[in-house]
């Protein structure tokens, strides 16, 4: 080789290894930006992974159709995932303004709701997203013959009811009154899984529940339809709480059980549409 053209040569080598540096900069700069502003335009945390966990503080009656729209959220947000805490409406709204971590709560009536919005503790304002009616779930057969809410206070007749404080309680308080029936529950439980329990471990003859808890257990129960309940009808409320951990998690849950796949799932379940 030239000796001449041996120092050009090598600078020729350091000149294209330094653009080649300068080249991989500037894309790994490009590709950092365009993560950072995909993870924002979707709504998802910024490695891409989905909205991340979400918990969902629901009423009792709304367990087997937000374990499935939980499912659901998590498979259409890779990446995330929702723990439920079910029970009653007014024992949720309490732990709530005790300062318990939640980032959504799912109420089967707006005084429970109301409970957290005044405490302050909503972001925003909470919107109804289903309604359910009541029934009188008997067992398999309905070996006491009951056909409508005036069976309920004959003689010897063991019913369960909810406590009017949970909204399946003051619905069936309003439904009975409604009908001028006054009876004495056998006992009152704290949400309408525990009214219904009872139906199926034979401690009672009937209890007022949900239609869609009725639905749910149809294999053990049978839900008799009675026409004061359309004057009870609760309207399930939900909102993303103020302390949410993750308020981005919050409101995309939120936006989810209000989207046609999640409406579908509570409308199957035995819920009415808003």
């Amino acid at each position: 080789m030239n000796a001449r053209k041996a120092p050009r040569m090598n600078a020729q080598k350091g000149w294209r290894r330094a653009m080649r540096r300068v080249a991989a900069v500037l894309v790994a700069l490009a590709v950092s930006g365009c993560g950072a502003d995909g993870g924002r335009a979707s709504g998802g945390a910024a490695d891409g992974r989905g909205v991340g966990a979400v918990t969902v503080f629901a009423a009792a009656s709304l367990t087997e159709s937000f374990t499935r729209i939980g499912k659901d959220f998590e498979a259409a947000n890779p990446g995330s995932s929702v723990t439920l805490n079910v029970a009653g409406s007014s024992a949720l709204a309490n732990q709530i303004n005790q300062g318990a971590p939640a980032d959504v709560f799912a109420s089967a009536a707006p005084a429970n709701m109301s409970t957290v919005s005044e405490a302050g503790n909503a972001d925003g304002t909470p919107s109804i997203f289903a309604r359910n009616q009541l029934v009188i779930a008997v067992p398999r057969g309905n070996p006491e013959g009951v056909k409508g809410l005036a069976d309920l206070g004959k003689p010897g007749v063991k019913v369960a009811l909810c406590a009017t404080q949970v909204p399946c309680g003051a619905a069936a308080r309003t439904a009975l009154d409604s009908a001028g029936i006054t009876l004495t529950p056998a006992t009152l439980e704290r949400d309408v899984k525990g009214a219904l329990a009872k139906v199926k471990l034979g401690e009672v003859d009937a209890a007022l529940v949900y239609r869609t808890d009725a639905l749910a257990a149809s294999a053990d129960v049978t839900g008799v339809e009675f026409p004061e309940s359309a004057r009870a009808v609760n309207d399930y409320l939900i909102v993303a709480l103020k302390d949410a951990p993750n308020p981005t998690a919050a409101r995309a849950f939120v936006a989810y059980v209000r989207s046609a796949s999640a409406q579908a799932v509570l409308v199957e379940a035995g819920f009415q549409a808003p």
